[in-house]
């Protein structure tokens, strides 16, 4: 008899890896299927708390994992997509989609459903084999693991047979059910289980299997729930450690709305219990109808998280300065310049996510090399050499940052690419790829005009009046162009014409031509000598090549 549990406890255990890997592979697949989409409705669906809430659990619904849908959001919030009160709502909804696995599981202990698995698999591994449709394939065996591993727990329970063992029996027998310290007791370890396996369908699939046998009571099991909640917001937290203090609130959020759930149901334990088992027909005091036992626990895991988010959903607000309190914004200290804002290792889950994050710092890069081009014009006006060379020394820093910024936002693409892409995934990271290298270029375009006014400086060779006002025509064209760029950077794709930067990077050529033509006029009429041409020359052809570069970012982001 021992050997015998030891064998079936081992395949409880493989059906519960199965049921946990089949349940991962089918939420990545479903991303990968539908990332752009998805990434839309998080980002666009959530204008107030009520769509916010139905998004959350639409999207936690498709892709059957809330820790998915929260750490997506969690994301959201840490790139500047959602705002706190936009991601709350959502992980609110997340929870009332989660629920959706909790009734799955308990159709697989009252449904034969083997005529259901062997078909997905077949039909999956064609597709698998077929580009177009390899992750449409990846979901078929996810769902296909996900239920062969329910036959396999409802079979193990069979085999089990704890009903009539009398040890067992005896020992959960020994727990009083009407004992508050109990019911804690069990939402603990339902809790510290969850937080140690990061997956609360493996201890929901656990509580269904001892319910199921009519060992455990529905009290005990309905504990265990109770504490699955709490452990299952341990998975965003630990993703948002290393992130900023935005993120960090919306899995704090996520911590309090579950905490805050189980206090009140517990204030109305046994009253509330009594009630969902008399939706589902099912008296806690007699013995039997333990096929209904699956159906109990469901049946509260979602009266739980709906009655929970009625009760909240319009307390958001609070809810946000609560948080914004017991997570403070810290005190801005001096830190590495470079320092990436958008991308933490730590919350790359997706490659959709983590090429919005790219994208948001690639943003964020083309936004500075402007800043430089800035600190290129005050350059340009200071003729105080105390401070034009510490206006030159922080362009030098700035410059220094561009690389730093470029080989950080590489590596994360890099690690981006490692990943099984898709075809339209793969064509975006090629894109910010040509980017970045770009924009660094247009960085040491700047630095090179800093050194040559600073030869300007050493060499006390100045422009004319009339240099400087040709000069300002070709400065403020450079600028305009670097706008449009950054207009274009932080927008879709589609929004913009790329004719407007080619337009003004025409300018700018005909403007470098006259400007050279009239030059070589200039120093042959003895207007200023050969040096100050030179230095005028060499501003001028570097902007016209900063124009090139801007250019080459544009058509990279626009897909030319």
């Amino acid at each position: 008899m021992t050997q015998s549990y030891i064998t079936i406890g081992l395949q409880v255990l493989g059906a519960l890896g199965l049921l946990i890997y089949g349940m991962r592979m089918m939420s990545v697949a479903l991303q990968k299927l539908a990332g752009p989409q998805l990434r839309y409705i998080l980002s666009k669906m959530t204008t107030n708390r009520v769509t916010g809430m139905l998004t959350g659990t639409f999207v936690t619904c498709a892709v059957q994992s809330s820790s998915a849908t929260t750490v997506m959001t969690v994301s959201f919030v840490s790139a500047g997509l959602l705002t706190l009160s936009q991601a709350i709502a959502v992980i609110m909804g997340a929870n009332i989609g989660t629920t959706l696995t909790a009734w799955i599981m308990s159709l697989g202990y009252n449904v034969d459903l083997t005529n259901v698995v062997f078909p997905a698999f077949f039909i999956g591994v064609i597709l698998i084999y077929q580009k177009r449709y390899r992750f449409l394939g990846d979901f078929l065996f996810g769902i296909a693991f996900m239920f062969l591993s329910l036959v396999m727990l409802s079979n193990a329970g069979k085999a089990l047979d704890l009903e009539h063992n009398e040890a067992v029996v005896n020992f959960f027998a020994s727990f009083d059910t009407n004992s508050y310290w109990t019911i804690l007791a069990f939402l603990a370890i339902g809790t510290v289980i969850t937080c140690i396996v990061q997956s609360s369908a493996a201890v929901m699939a656990i509580t269904i299997l001892l319910c199921s046998t009519g060992v455990l009571p529905v009290y005990l099991g309905i504990a265990l729930v109770m504490g699955e909640n709490i452990g299952t917001t341990a998975t965003a937290n630990l993703v948002a450690l290393g992130a900023n203090t935005q993120a960090r609130r919306a899995a704090l959020a996520h911590l309090l709305f579950n905490v805050f759930g189980v206090i009140w149901v517990l204030c109305a334990f046994y009253p509330f219990v009594d009630g969902v088992c008399s939706l589902v027909g099912y008296d806690p005091h007699t013995a039997g109808q333990t096929e209904l036992l699956p159906v109990v626990l469901a049946t509260f895991h979602t009266c739980f998280n709906v009655t929970n988010t009625l009760i909240l959903i319009g307390l958001i607000p609070q809810m946000e300065r609560f948080v914004c309190w017991l997570l403070p914004e810290k005190e801005k200290q001096e830190q590495e310049e470079f320092q990436l804002q958008y991308i933490q290792a730590n919350l790359m889950q997706t490659p959709e996510i983590s090429v919005l994050q790219a994208q948001k710092e690639t943003a964020r890069f083309a936004e500075r090399v402007q800043q430089c081009f800035g600190l290129v014009e005050e350059l340009l006006k200071e003729k105080d050499e105390e401070k034009f060379n510490k206006l030159f020394n922080k362009l030098a820093q700035e410059e220094d940052v561009t690389d730093k910024l470029e080989i950080g936002i590489a590596r994360f693409l890099e690690q981006v690419s490692d990943n099984h892409l898709s075809d339209v995934t793969k064509g975006k990271v090629r894109q910010m790829m040509r980017e970045i290298c770009e924009l660094e270029s247009i960085g040491d375009s700047c630095y090179n005009m800093a050194r040559i006014l600073k030869r300007r400086q050493e060499s006390q060779t100045d422009l004319t009046p009339e240099l400087y006002e040709k000069l300002n025509g070709m400065i403020k064209l450079t600028d305009n162009a670097l706008t449009q760029m950054n207009v274009v950077m932080r927008g879709h794709a589609r929004e913009h014409d790329i004719r407007d930067t080619y337009n003004i990077e025409n300018n700018i050529n005909l403007l470098r031509q006259r400007l050279k033509n009239d030059n070589i006029q200039a120093v042959n009429d003895k207007e200023y000598d050969y040096a100050t041409g030179m230095l005028f020359i060499d501003l001028v052809n570097e902007c016209e090549e900063l124009g090139d570069f801007v250019v080459n970012v544009v058509q990279a982001r626009l897909g030319k």
